[in-house]
């Protein structure tokens, strides 16, 4: 008898305030499974938020669905664990995640454990400092395009109206009539920070660029296709009404987070192995084995490959009875960012009452984010409330890859000495630390061979934010919607209907700037 499985919270008319968001229809077909013949297993190997998403809507389905996860919890990049002891027990993670309100299938997955996503608390600003002393905020600027561009460069320091009027206007236009996946076929072979120059983007204000879009996948901008980065201003700023501004969550990742969700997968059939890392997969009589730490062996009908650059590479050369050599070239291709590291300090004051809880920083050496935990995580928040002192995170992006960790903690902690002078004597009661090299690098000329959701067998699915899907979405968001897209695929096989996906608009929001760049491609 199949187990009960609850029903997923039904869709709204708009999953935010974007009247212009496009809805990608599910495939049709069956209701669920318990029409077919023979119930079908589905091992999914990774269980951060591409391999969530995947479980979630295979298991609303009715398949038997065995997640993997390699880890001691769910989460992937999001996981979180414990660290400390007494005054200074908490929570560890590999950073701060903006969930903004344009990543409309992360938010439906998070709407199964919490239907008004009260889990999340919503930033009022994330401000830009550059050493220099300048300033940038995107609190109070209208959400609308192109009401936010104007507003944006009417109070802004470093983008001036005078800056627009040098802008290399033909070189620009692309800015304003994305679609995914024409945009990299335009826009592919260039780096992110040559198209920068091309367009007149003025010097000053690069920190804008880099820090809020290009600093997201890791990368230094002469590493990162152009593509790339015009399709996060669309998502962010030019393409959507949801605004720059985002939500975090309320408590720590694990609370908030995945144990209601793996709660929420028990509830549907789903079994959940976490510490369990896959080691190779193989095919014998149309069936997969996979091949687990401890000699375990999950039998499945379909796989959906969820896995980071580095899992998902190393799995596939130890399996090579998946998928075709050209396939399997692709995969072995993909590359990561360069490291990153994230020092999390637990100091014996506070910070300022009016810091912001996230800032970005530029033209320092080595600091790219510092964020005061005690200002929006509870958890943080109960330890400034016993302690006195305040939970400081400081991120540094795109390392080199022979770096000396000690060495960037202590001038990490100088700079945070310069950014907020209040903490110079602070005395750090613990600390940690993650030094990781894991994220997905998205180079110029990488796209075209990128692999996609489907493959060439159709019970062979792969999901993950490096994973390529024809439509405007980025970062944790193209985890999740990667996911319910490979769970869409398998459905499809099987002749049952999947789930709905949401994105913002697929072309730039201006019919007569969209006319503009059009002609100005005919012209080249």
């Amino acid at each position: 008898m199949f187990p009960i499985r609850q029903a997923a919270p039904a869709r709204p008319t708009r999953p935010g305030r974007d009247r212009n968001a496009v809805v990608h229809p599910a495939p049709p077909g069956h209701p669920s499974v318990d029409d077919l013949e023979r119930r079908p297993r589905v091992a999914v190997l990774g269980g951060g938020i591409a391999g969530v998403a995947a479980s979630v809507g295979l298991a609303e389905r009715g398949a038997t669905v065995t997640l993997l996860e390699r880890e001691d919890d769910l989460g992937g990049r999001l996981r979180g664990w414990p660290t400390g002891a007494g005054d200074t027990a908490g929570t560890m993670t590999r950073g701060f995640h903006a969930f903004f309100r344009q990543y409309y299938n992360l938010r439906a997955l998070l709407r199964r454990v919490d239907p008004d996503l009260r889990l999340l608390r919503p930033v009022a600003d994330y401000p830009l400092l550059h050493r220099r002393g300048t300033t940038e905020s995107f609190a109070g600027i209208p959400r609308t395009p192109p009401w936010n561009v104007a507003g944006f460069v009417l109070r802004s320091k470093s983008f001036t109206l005078r800056d627009l009027r040098r802008m290399n206007t033909a070189a620009a236009t692309p800015l304003f009539d994305v679609s995914v996946p024409r945009t990299y076929a335009d826009l592919d072979s260039v780096d992110a920070a040559s198209f920068l120059t091309d367009i007149g983007f003025p010097a000053a204000a690069r920190h804008l660029a880099f820090e809020v879009f290009s600093r997201s996948f890791f990368a230094d901008p002469r590493s990162l296709s152009a593509a790339e980065l015009v399709t996060m201003f669309h998502i962010y700023f030019l393409g959507s009404s949801e605004g720059l501004l985002f939500d975090v969550p309320r408590d720590s990742f694990p609370k908030t987070l995945w144990r209601p969700l793996r709660r929420y997968l028990a509830g549907l059939g789903a079994e959940v192995r976490t510490g369990t890392a896959a080691a190779r997969v193989e095919r014998v009589d149309g069936i997969y084995r996979v091949h687990a730490a401890g000699g375990r062996v999950v039998e499945s009908d379909a796989v959906v490959l969820a896995l980071d650059v580095p899992g998902l590479r190393g799995l596939v050369a130890a399996s090579p009875e998946l998928g075709t050599p050209e396939w399997r070239a692709r995969v072995a291709a993909l590359r990561t960012a360069p490291p990153f590291l994230v020092s999390r300090l637990w100091l014996d004051r506070p910070a300022a009452p009016d810091r912001a809880p996230f800032l970005g920083t530029s033209g320092f050496p080595l600091l790219d984010n510092v964020s005061v935990l005690d200002l929006f995580e509870d958890e943080a928040a109960r330890w400034r409330s016993r302690t006195g002192g305040s939970v400081v995170e400081l991120h540094a992006y795109a390392l080199p890859e022979d770096v000396d960790q000690d060495r960037v903690v202590a001038e990490l902690v100088d700079e945070l000495r310069q950014v907020y002078p209040e903490l110079a004597a602070a005395r750090v009661r613990h600390e940690e630390h993650v030094l990781a090299a894991d994220c997905p690098l998205f180079a110029p000329g990488g796209f075209a061979s990128r692999p996609s959701v489907g493959t060439a067998d159709p019970t062979l699915v792969l999901a993950g934010d490096v994973v390529r899907v024809d439509l405007p979405v980025a970062l944790m968001e193209r985890a999740a919607t990667t996911g319910f897209c490979a769970a869409n695929a398998l459905l499809a096989h099987w002749g049952v209907r999947g789930h709905d996906v949401w994105s913002v608009s697929n072309q730039g929001r201006s019919a007569v700037l969209r006319l503009a760049a059009r002609r100005g491609r005919t012209a080249s």
